[in-house]
């Protein structure tokens, strides 16, 4: 699903990307969960009004997908091909990821430019030749300092391991080409400090500073002992190291070197999301090229936590087996895009089970937000024909609705849009549905219907409309987050024909209270959340 900001001429676009992806298998949820979460500051900024480009893809070279593909029997090539079309593309297709371009970095576009970059490097002495040799871990693509590794025990005793894969490393010796990154720790310490929120959260900022304070070793940009990767345009015995290929993507996807007028409305990313397995790449290596090839840095550099199944982390290598779709199919899309964001304060670790989902699922969506919707349809049909009526009797009881509204519409907006604390800005949204369950608890229409007399008349239609129009706000709110029962809910309201799109709707201006008119059609649509059938192989 493709989607674009709003254009306008001269802004620079709101630079959202997720890490590209290795495709070596099919994604997870760990992958989905880092994709979502920036569909969703996506969405947010264009719901603010701003031009935003959101960008993913995949990364297709190196040790790791060559090997994959010869133990599949296929070429490296051929194993990208078919894991794109038939399991990445379609997943952010069936989560309703709605970016602007996926870049792949086996494209011309991307490794012609990648030649481009590095020899700039090397005219400028940036790079020169020498030896390495080491512990490698074909998993992370990354060679590993000793002080690293694990002592293996069991069936990898007196081996050594990769930290984050628990597989045994490799010791390889090359001649390759190495980056001067020992020359820009100084300058990385004095970025750092004049910019206190470059890396999030505050606790991998640490890291990376006190990694970059013990000093930094010129960095191995070219493999020779394998031929799958982009060559050096010097020397084509040598590839391109995997990630010094990778990190390039940001700036190839947006037109570096090809497309200036593009490059310079959209580059540098204003947000960077990536894995904390991930971070030292995106802090260290990415903005000492950047600063080496004198182009901007990116705005911020944001890192998620690890997703937790059973006590360990989700991934492809620990067989925790749960595809994303295991969980739609049983929550549903909406559901499932809530609830990682929701459950897990982004930038910690989080755990996931089948339990938590679903008591969430029932008490917050379910029994809160779609019961009131459900009631709030139902009794405008019932006592008011499905027309909404006009709110003519406010009291105290609306002002603290309004201001309700205001105050969740702020928080939410702060904490998603600037801050990146989904799940603050979430529970700010969900606060206020609770709010207006209470309202709707506390002024009974039920009771109020039966006053016939004018006055009562218009205290229940005041009391319908006050709730309808909470939830044209909720859905606003929310349509980042859960864009199709958004507009089953906004359909239900009447909005669309009465406001326009949903999509159309500005989040700062949802506490504008009064927008939905009196006179629209409330309709009582689908159940907005489902009873969950019992789990799957229960």
């Amino acid at each position: 699903m493709a989607a674009t900001g709003s254009e306008k001429q001269g802004e620079k676009a709101y630079y959202v990307s997720t890490p590209i992806y290795y495709v070596n298998d099919a994604p997870h949820l760990g992958h989905a969960y880092t994709t979502v979460a920036g569909d969703v500051l996506s969405r947010w900024h264009r719901q603010r009004g701003e031009k935003v480009w959101y960008l993913t893809g995949t990364d297709e070279h190196g040790q790791k997908i060559m090997r994959t593909a010869e133990a599949n029997g296929v070429s490296p090539q051929d194993w990208c091909d078919k894991l794109v079309e038939e399991a990445w593309k379609p997943l952010w297709e069936h989560l309703e990821i709605a970016n602007d371009d996926f870049i792949r970095t086996t494209q011309k576009r991307h490794t012609d430019r990648v030649q481009e970059f590095v020899q700039d490097l090397h005219d400028k002495g940036e790079i020169y030749k020498g030896g390495y040799e080491g512990p490698y871990c074909v998993g992370c693509e990354e060679y590993k300092l000793p002080g690293e590794l694990l002592d293996g025990e069991g069936e990898y005793a007196g081996q050594k391991l990769c930290p984050v894969h628990k597989k045994p490393v490799e010791l390889l010796k090359e001649d390759n080409y190495f980056f001067k990154l020992s020359e820009y720790g100084d300058k990385l310490l004095a970025h750092y400090e004049a910019n206190p929120g470059f890396i999030q959260p505050e606790s991998a900022r640490n890291e990376v500073v006190n990694f970059v304070r013990q000093g930094l070793q010129d960095l191995s940009i070219s493999r020779s002992t394998f031929d799958w990767g982009i060559p050096v345009p010097w020397d084509t015995k040598h590839v391109i190291y995997v990630w010094i290929d990778a990190l390039l993507n940001y700036a190839t996807a947006v037109g570096y070197n090809e497309n200036p007028e593009k490059f310079d409305s959209t580059f540098p990313a204003d947000v960077h999301l990536v894995g904390k397995d991930i971070l030292r790449f995106h802090a260290i290596i990415w903005p000492a090229m950047l600063m080496a090839n004198g182009l901007p840095l990116p705005g911020k550099i944001a890192a998620n936590g690890w997703l937790m199944v059973g006590g360990e982390k989700m991934s492809k290598s620990n067989l925790t087996g749960i595809k994303p779709q295991d969980l739609t199919s049983h929550f549903g899309v909406d559901a499932y895009r809530w609830y990682f964001l929701r459950a897990i304060a982004f930038g910690q670790d989080g755990s996931f089970s089948w339990e938590d989902f679903t008591a969430r699922y029932t008490s917050e969506l379910a029994n809160d937000y779609g019961n009131l919707a459900s009631r709030v349809a139902a009794m405008v049909g019932k006592y008011f024909g499905g027309t909404l009526p006009e709110a003519t009797a406010a009291g105290e009881a609306e002002a603290a609705i309004r201001d309700g509204l205001a105050k969740a519409v702020t928080e939410a907006d702060r904490k998603i849009g600037d801050e990146l604390d989904f799940q603050g800005g979430i529970l700010a949204a969900f606060d206020f549905v609770k709010q207006v369950n209470g309202y709707i608890s506390d002024q009974e229409p039920w009771k109020v219907a039966k006053d016939q007399s004018e006055e009562g008349r218009a205290r229940l239609a005041t009391i319908l409309y006050t709730a309808a129009e909470s939830l044209r706000a909720v859905a606003v709110l929310m349509n980042p987050i859960m864009p199709d029962t958004s507009q089953k809910l906004w359909d239900s309201l009447g909005a669309d024909a009465s406001l326009g799109a949903l999509a159309d709707q500005k989040v700062q201006e949802a506490a504008e209270w009064g927008k939905l008119p009196a006179g629209s059609t409330v309709t009582k649509g689908a159940v907005l959340f489902p009873r969950l059938e019992e789990k799957p192989n229960a």
